[in-house]
């Protein structure tokens, strides 16, 4: 089944603006605070003097930047949900593609180099900090950019470091998951590490994957500033059971098992 869940083309029912307005009212305000004031907190906590400090097995830095990415989801009005437990150390975390907030959701929960495509760089606050969140660029189409990116990846995977990706290439409405490109888990087979697959749902059963996702023709700005005005909804993250190395033959096979479990779970 390709559909993410049976509400994914439900229409959102008819809102009052003076809700929006209020939603706005509340959020702008703490938004602005949690870029100024709370973001340059989590800066200090990658500098000579702090970079390395440990909370647990987690580097400070990379704690500090879990709970901006939480709380950056909060002020949105995302409450999140973790289900299953992430891998720790090395591993390819694959997951489904919405929007822009998949990165916020999944660096909420762990810590990861993403891979996504160079436009995000030049993206206001989240391009910035996608950079400072070991974000890994690739131009599409470019097979030169491609085969750095896997260099990239493989280097971080067999130095004990793990990274996200969204397999499908790019957003689709949110009412379907497309196919899982297959070359880039090809650093996860060199390497020899797991794969885990990573499920992103919106609202109760994936209701309002369509309304997170950017709408036709719709800017990142656009996006970012509608959401900002959305309702209080859920976001959920299932952490899915992990593909061992050498649990099964091929990337290809690896990149079907995983788009499988995902689209199962997104209709569980």
């Amino acid at each position: 089944m390709n559909a993410p869940s049976p509400h994914a083309g439900a229409t959102a029912p008819f809102e009052a603006p003076a809700a929006r307005a209020l939603r706005y009212l509340v959020r702008v305000p703490l938004l602005v605070w949690h870029v100024l004031i709370d973001l340059p907190l989590v800066l200090l906590m990658g500098t000579p003097l702090t970079r390395g400090l440990r909370v647990g097995d987690e580097l400070l830095e990379h704690r500090a930047i879990r709970a901006w990415s939480a709380g950056l989801m909060w002020i949105f009005g995302f409450r999140l949900r973790r289900v299953g437990t992430p891998l720790p150390g090395a591993a390819m975390f694959v997951a489904n593609h919405v929007s822009w907030i998949d990165i916020e959701t999944l660096h909420s929960q762990r810590m990861m180099g993403f891979v996504a495509k160079r436009e995000i760089e030049s993206w206001p606050v989240v391009g910035w900090l996608a950079s400072r969140g070991e974000t890994i660029f690739h131009s599409r189409g470019s097979t030169e950019s491609l085969g750095g990116v896997l260099h990239e990846m493989l280097a971080r995977l067999r130095g004990g470091r793990s990274v996200g990706v969204f397999p499908e290439g790019g957003t689709r409405g949110g009412r379907e998951i497309g196919p899982f490109h297959a070359r880039i888990f090809l650093a996860a087979v060199e390497a020899g590490v797991p794969v885990q697959p990573v499920a992103l749902r919106y609202g109760e059963r994936g209701e309002a994957q369509h309304v997170v996702a950017f709408q036709p023709g719709e800017s990142f700005l656009a996006n970012f500033l509608r959401l900002l005005g959305e309702p209080t909804r859920l976001a959920e993250v299932h952490f899915l059971a992990p593909i061992a190395p050498g649990e099964t033959d091929g990337r290809r096979r690896i990149a079907e098992l995983a788009r499988g479990r995902i689209v199962e779970a997104m209709n569980s």
